[in-house]
């Protein structure tokens, strides 16, 4: 275990907050790319999700910030607007020892003028996908001059969601003297080529590579396709799970296992490309509150989904790759903690388990479905309320939990996380009193003004 003071370069304000943010020791990942990021050498870093790289990379580019210069001095690269607003969240963490740093973040799926009018003032550092990121370089509203990091966060996705070209585009407009991080989950030919052209000796650092197994539980059943949904709804059923992710490979089966779930009273939540921005954050929102406990994903759509204690998942199909399915088991084994994965196998997927078997050197655990089962609703605690605001009206999650348990008088213990996006709050209730918090705060105010709310079902 190694202490974030061993890191001399790091100032005393920085490891305060460190503290405070309950990061007392390096991940390993950590540990062995930040020396390198400190000194300003390129780095390339096999690390998967929930490794800490996050603070890896924000560490070393913050120290390499001059908060007086109004130029963007840092710039990172993520393959999904969800990541891009996790990573930018992290950063602001990071950096609230430093005064005036300004972190924008650059994705689609949001207005261009308000993104342009945020620009007026550039940030010190920009968090965007590549596709969003390279519309504002074309127009001349991202100037990217005074650039010293580059970042590319989980290059492996932005590469199978076909923004190799975007890429490319991007790093033309960066100076050739940057700095340049590179992180990926895995590593194919493809990332090798990107990091020959784009960095100058990297450091090479793998961690947690797919033989270093978390620590899952995997349980496997043979069962046909036409069967596997009544098998999910047992083992839901069987396990009760707080929460659940269940990944599906193809949008089309994401809907329909989803629509199943939910006629059965399993209340399911499904996260697929096919939804519309808003949409998908309410979902991810709700799921990550616990308004839902079963989420239904394709892998694409769930990068960036951030949930600290997830008690199960399912592998409703075996991914074509096993490296996915190691990313996949290891969203249940965060921060230490055990956890539990199923896969369903068909007659039609017993290459792709075998496959499995020989790359992990490990020998599967066949089990039979479970008999005499009762299905159940699985109902979640929590329900969640949408207000109308946001940052964009200056709200807080203070300003908000002040309003309910002083003027409205609800109970604390019955409001739970509170999130603020751009225009709207999301605040996470007890179901047992979510319709009592919404007629109150439909008549009352915060802030002093009266706001629109919507209850979430």
């Amino acid at each position: 275990m190694t202490a974030f003071s061993t890191l001399n370069t790091l100032p005393t304000a920085q490891l305060d907050n460190l503290n405070e943010l309950g990061y007392h020791t390096m991940t390993p990942v950590q540990a062995a790319a930040l020396p390198a990021i400190l000194a300003g050498q390129d780095v390339r870093v096999q690390a998967k999700t929930g490794s800490g790289k996050t603070a890896a990379f924000g560490l070393g580019l913050l120290q390499h910030i001059d908060a007086s210069r109004f130029q963007t001095q840092s710039l990172i690269l993520c393959p999904t607007r969800e990541l891009a607003d996790q990573v930018a969240n992290e950063m602001r963490r990071l950096a609230r020892y430093m005064p005036n740093i300004k972190i924008l973040t650059l994705c689609g799926g949001q207005p261009f003028g308000a993104q342009r009018d945020s620009l007026q003032h550039a940030p010190h550092i920009i968090v965007a996908t590549p596709g969003r990121l390279l519309d504002h370089l074309q127009k001349g509203t991202v100037n990217l001059d005074a650039l010293q990091t580059l970042v590319m966060d989980e290059a492996d996705r932005m590469l199978d969601m076909g923004f190799s070209d975007a890429i490319d585009e991007v790093i033309r407009f960066a100076p050739a003297s940057r700095q340049t991080l590179l992180f990926s989950a895995t590593w194919p030919e493809a990332i090798a080529a990107i990091s020959g052209r784009v960095q100058r000796s990297p450091q090479t650092i793998e961690i947690d590579t797919v033989d270093a197994l978390p620590a899952v539980e995997q349980q496997f059943f043979e069962v046909s396709r036409q069967g596997k949904i009544g098998l999910l709804q047992k083992l839901l059923s069987q396990h009760l799970p707080a929460s659940c992710v269940v990944f599906c490979n193809t949008k089309k089966d994401c809907q329909e296992v989803c629509d199943a779930l939910n006629d059965t009273g399993q209340e399911a939540l499904a996260l697929h490309g096919d939804l519309e921005q808003r949409d998908r954050d309410r979902t991810l929102v709700r799921f990550a509150n616990g308004s839902a406990r079963v989420l239904v994903a394709t892998d694409v759509a769930a990068r960036g989904l951030d949930i600290k204690s997830l008690e199960l998942v399912v592998n409703y199909e075996l991914a074509w790759d096993p490296e996915v399915h190691v990313h996949r088991i290891g969203r249940t084994a965060r921060a230490g903690n055990s956890g539990l994965a199923i896969s369903f196998c068909a007659p039609e997927e017993a290459q792709r388990a075998n496959i499995l078997a020989e790359m992990l050197q490990i020998k599967l655990s066949w089990l039979n479905a479970p008999a005499n089962v009762k299905i159940v609703p699985l109902e979640a605690e929590m329900a969640t309320l949408v207000i109308d605001g946001g940052k964009k009206a200056k709200m807080r999650p203070g300003d908000v939990l002040g309003a309910m348990t002083g003027d409205m008088g609800l109970n604390g213990a019955d409001i739970g996380k509170i999130t603020v996006h751009p225009a709207h709050v999301y605040v996470a209730v007890r179901q047992s009193i979510a319709r009592q918090a919404w007629k109150q705060l439909q008549s009352g105010k915060i802030k002093g003004k009266s706001c629109r709310v919507m209850l979430l079902k």
